[in-house]
């Protein structure tokens, strides 16, 4: 498991605007294994933090509400010894920095639930974020959690 010798001890979740995705991806992470591992996550660009991501964590008990959005080239990317990338552009930015960072480079494509902003009502976009949560919190328990046990919230 994680932060037992055998896994990450810091993991980076990157997208292209630190707004949703990616802070949402590293509370969950946080949530589930606490202080065994360092967790942080970053933008291709910072972004502002989207009230919607907020109100779907808020909604299983993850207050994301203090998160500050950082662009990929504030962080300390050297501390990471992994870096998960959840779009297209994140991903080519992983890249080029894992040239000169010695982390290794996973990519999970994550649908942009911003993407329904302008078409949709409020139920519909609140469901669309919810099955980004939804989806990011299986992704990471099948990565970090061992099948046997953990926290399943």
């Amino acid at each position: 498991m994680a932060g037992e010798g055998d896994g990450p001890q810091a993991v980076l979740f990157a997208c292209a605007m630190n707004a949703v995705r990616s802070p949402m991806a590293a509370a969950i992470l946080q949530h589930l294994l606490g202080q065994r591992i360092h967790v942080a996550s970053a933008g291709v660009r910072p972004g502002l933090l989207d009230p919607y991501a907020v109100a779907v964590m808020d909604e299983i008990g993850i207050d994301i509400s203090d998160h500050e959005p950082a662009s990929l080239k504030d962080a300390e990317v050297e501390t990471f010894d992994l870096i998960i990338t959840l779009s297209p552009e994140a991903h080519h930015h992983g890249l080029e920095l894992t040239r000169v960072v010695p982390a290794e480079i996973e990519y999970w494509p994550t649908p942009d639930a911003t993407a329904v902003l302008d078409s949709a009502g409020r139920d519909e976009i609140l469901a669309t974020y919810r099955s980004v949560r939804d989806s990011l919190f299986q992704k990471i328990k099948q990565r970090f959690l061992p099948a046997s046990g953990g926290p399943t919230v």
